[in-house]
């Protein structure tokens, strides 16, 4: 077929067929589509762009929270080099795209220098000593250029990383006796959940561009106070059943 008999018919159609399975990718895959026809309707490849008018997927936003226990069970059954992946997604509020790419000259003396891949947002990170500690004990994987990586020093590959993230999470599962269904992404929103700080220094921790992208990730239950006023003054009666 060619690109100008495209209608916006036919994207609704696959859009509805690729949600079947999933409706984010489906979303994802209309935005990347629509790029591809406005880049060509610019310079007259194309008429028109048939994704114009095709409604996305309405999603709600994902609001799943690693607890304490939850992250200290995973990083307990995790490998040395996915337990290193885990704290720098944690403490540095970063992807798992940004952590496979990362490199020892991004280990600098001031901090870990992170450019997001999504945003492109520079940021340099201040080290802690828990931060320290995990690229330390990154060190003891051997990896040349890759602070993480495979058993060959090379860049671990999203298949090979989600199979080491799932057996640790399955393990740890069977520990708690019950299901965690969180993804390593989730890591990331445990981060800016546990920063104590308002929406505005969440949002320079994690280098979003805007403070609304930021509360899509502050996941963690407010501690709120409750309406303190005095006890009723009444007599509790007991009644018979």
């Amino acid at each position: 077929m060619k690109a100008d008999n495209i209608k916006p018919a036919h994207v609704r159609l696959y859009m509805d067929k690729r949600g079947l399975k999933s409706k984010t990718q489906a979303n994802h895959e209309k935005a990347s589509m629509s790029r591809v026809f406005r880049w060509g309707y610019e310079r007259g490849y194309v008429k028109g762009n048939p994704c114009q008018g095709v409604s996305k997927f309405s999603l709600k936003p994902r609001d799943y929270y690693f607890t304490d226990e939850e992250y200290i069970a995973i990083y307990q059954e995790a490998s040395p080099v996915l337990q290193c992946a885990m704290e720098i997604a944690y403490l540095c509020a970063t992807r798992i795209g940004d952590i496979r790419k990362l490199t020892w000259d991004q280990v600098m003396s001031k901090g870990l220098f992170i450019q997001q891949g999504k945003t492109g947002k520079k940021q340099l990170k201040q080290y802690s000593e828990r931060l320290t500690f995990a690229l330390e004990q990154a060190k003891s994987l051997g990896g040349q250029h890759f602070v993480v990586c495979n058993k060959y020093g090379g860049q671990y590959s999203y298949t090979g990383f989600n199979d080491i993230w799932r057996k640790a999470r399955a393990a740890a599962s069977e520990k708690l006796g019950y299901p965690i269904t969180g993804t390593f992404h989730d890591l990331k929103a445990k981060g800016i959940s546990d920063y104590d700080g308002s929406s505005k220094e969440k949002q320079l921790f994690s280098g979003h561009k805007t403070e609304a992208q930021v509360l899509t990730y502050d996941r963690k239950p407010a501690v709120t106070p409750t309406l303190d006023i005095p006890v009723l003054d009444v007599t509790v009666l007991s009644r018979n059943p």
